[in-house]
């Protein structure tokens, strides 16, 4: 009975996993004729790119469709209610995108997770309640002992918070990737009850659903992945002149290297290095986050470019392969994010 139960649940899983894969290519291929073929450039947009839903601007002017000034092929045009298409001209453009959506949706899930775990474990901290609060310790434990504190001896209180946070923020956008769009899947539910006359139309506010859970993944994208970085350069920094001082500025070079090569090294040690750093965290997170992705949207792409049942069954079991490998890479890059950013903190502490 049990090896019966895990082979029905793979096959469900195997069964949503192709479903919400190939509602993206149907998605993106709706409205084009069959004579232009598949774009699969355009599925990559769709899936990998990012896009404003909500409009925020500051000291712009809104151009609606029709005025001087509209430009349809502009990359932030909106829908009023009134179904009328228009953008901003000028201003500072904060407009919320669907990474930032799926950042919010994950940030949810991180206190839906923990909260309830810490205030479990602080009625009682020496009693084992439960398995969740067992395992939020357990992932608690490992990183405290042997990510911090071995790599920050005993200096690694005052980062506890950061690390942590840093870790399960990162692990959280990275399997929110994975997780099949809920958002794009609850409107091809509801468009499959339109199309069976249960319904007469999708509503709008569906729709927007649709774009604010779409799936992406926020680690896929150079603006958060250089966020995260830039906060650990800053970061370095401070850890610096906290335990150095002033003095960091001269100590940056190691002892003993000659005075004509002091104001290479020092430019080498105190700028390059630590902005070189942040630069490898910034590119190994977002190239890991993104190539998984590529791989099994190509995988997928194959069925739709031969037109062919006949490669259905080879692109999706080795698209659910590469999906399994993606759920472990989603842990060790947060991990390795997490580790470095321990040890570069540590570099700096003290003078070498």
């Amino acid at each position: 009975m049990e090896n019966k139960s895990k082979y029905r649940f793979f096959l469900s899983f195997l069964l949503v996993f192709s479903l919400s894969f190939t509602n993206v290519f149907a998605n993106d291929s709706e409205g084009h004729s069959s004579d232009e073929g598949f774009d699969f450039s355009e599925v990559m947009a769709h899936h990998l790119g990012d896009a404003p839903i909500f409009p925020l601007n500051f000291g712009g002017t809104i151009v609606t469709e029709g005025q001087p000034g509209f430009d349809a092929e502009n990359h932030d045009v909106f829908v009023n209610h009134d179904g009328v298409k228009y953008h901003y001209v000028g201003g500072l453009d904060l407009h919320i995108t669907k990474r930032v959506t799926m950042m919010w949706i994950a940030c949810f899930f991180m206190f839906l997770v923990f909260i309830p775990a810490a205030n479990l474990i602080s009625k009682n901290p020496k009693k084992v309640h439960n398995k969740f609060t067992s395992g939020v310790e357990a992932f608690v434990s490992y990183l405290k002992e042997n990510v911090v504190d071995s790599s920050l001896d005993h200096h690694g209180h005052s980062y506890y918070h950061y690390i942590f946070s840093l870790f399960f923020f990162i692990l959280f956008c990275n399997l929110f990737g994975l997780i099949p769009s809920v958002g794009e899947l609850t409107v091809a539910a509801s468009d499959g009850l339109v199309a069976l006359g249960v319904y007469d139309h999708t509503p709008h506010s569906l729709h927007t659903f649709g774009e604010i859970w779409s799936g992406i993944t926020p680690t896929g994208d150079i603006s958060v992945t250089l966020s995260l970085a830039s906060i650990t350069l800053l970061t370095i920094y401070g850890t610096a002149f906290t335990y150095q001082g002033i003095s960091f500025v001269a100590h940056a070079v190691p002892k003993g290297v000659p005075l004509l090569l002091w104001p290479l090294m020092w430019a080498l040690e105190f700028i390059v290095t630590h902005i070189a750093r942040s630069f490898a965290l910034t590119m190994r997170l977002l190239a890991n986050m993104t190539a998984g992705h590529v791989m099994i949207l190509a995988l997928l792409g194959f069925i739709f470019m031969s037109e062919s049942w006949l490669i259905a069954p080879v692109s999706v079991l080795s698209s659910v392969l590469i999906y399994f490998l993606e759920l472990l890479v989603a842990f060790l890059q947060a991990f390795i994010f997490s580790l470095l950013t321990t040890v570069f903190i540590g570099t700096v502490m003290h003078r070498h």
